[in-house]
């Protein structure tokens, strides 16, 4: 043990644990500096998306930036504690474990929050279209983080959570330029096939509103417990199609009158049974 210098041994023990632990600071301030200017260039890159796209919600876009950015800052500081010796897969579990908690009261807010990211991604509407989805219809308003706002026909506010519109049918009614109306029109046995269908045709190609490409189409769909049916398409411009539909309506019925062409509607007939005529007639049959 002669020559053995135990203090000179502890101080250089001491000295490289001091470089280590130094190395080590600085290994973490470039890790975090480096996390903070990705996570911000990250953030930035998802709310530009939404600056440059006015109709997508800014504050979908926002909170994502959010989440990527935070996701970013934790994963930098997973690297740095396992830099410093300290086990991680225990926090990674315990984070894990608290975000499945998480998860779990928030089902419906999250389930809400994925539907309003799938239709900013996917894009089946747009401020201002006119849609029907969860049995409700109107304009929409506004497509924010969690529901969807709606103005019916009647300017009732509708809020519909995301998820439920997600999980339902979608029938955009503005996405096309163009819109068929399709009236089912029931004329009686006793009227001219030949001339009901000849005023058809008239009212469908002489309103200059009615496109001709697609032509109008009228022929006899089936024959109905008290009607002839016709079927009546006719195609027309988005903004032109009610105000169409309605004048067709109206003209349908004048000229059917005009042409001597009977629209049948719901009776009743009732038959009596003569043989107890001290009792009175008797109904037997109700049509």
């Amino acid at each position: 043990m002669d020559g053995f210098n135990l203090n000179g041994f502890v101080t250089d023990e001491r000295v490289t644990l001091a470089i280590a632990m130094a190395l080590n600071v600085i290994y973490a301030i470039v890790i975090f500096a480096v996390a903070l200017t990705v996570a911000g260039w990250a953030r930035r890159r998802v709310e530009g998306f939404a600056r440059r796209h006015p109709r997508v919600d800014a504050t979908l876009f926002g909170f994502l930036g959010n989440v990527v950015k935070y996701t970013i800052m934790v994963m930098a500081l997973i690297f740095v504690l396992s830099r410093f010796g300290i086990q991680t897969a225990s926090l990674v579990a315990v984070i894990g474990a608290a975000g499945l908690a998480i998860g779990l009261a928030l089902q419906g807010t999250l389930s809400n929050l994925a539907a309003g990211v799938m239709l900013v991604m996917f894009r089946p509407f747009r401020v201002g279209d006119y849609i029907e989805a969860g049995g409700q219809a109107g304009s929409v308003r506004e497509i924010s983080l969690f529901y969807t706002e709606m103005a019916s026909y009647d300017g009732l506010q509708i809020i519909m959570p995301n998820s439920d519109i997600w999980s339902s049918a979608i029938k955009n009614y503005t996405t096309n330029p163009t819109r068929m109306m399709d009236l089912t029109i029931g004329v009686s046995y006793g009227s001219d096939l030949q001339i009901a269908q000849e005023v058809l045709e008239r009212i469908a190609h002489s309103d200059p509103r009615a496109l001709q490409d697609p032509a109008p189409f009228v022929k006899v769909k089936e024959l109905g417990a008290s009607s002839v049916d016709f079927v009546f398409r006719v195609w027309a411009n988005r903004a032109d199609w009610w105000a169409l539909k309605c004048d067709l309506t109206r003209r349908i019925k004048e000229e059917f009158d005009a042409a001597g062409v009977d629209i049948p509607f719901p009776t009743q007939t009732l038959v009596y049974d003569p043989a107890k005529p001290e009792d009175g007639p008797r109904p037997l049959l109700v049509d």
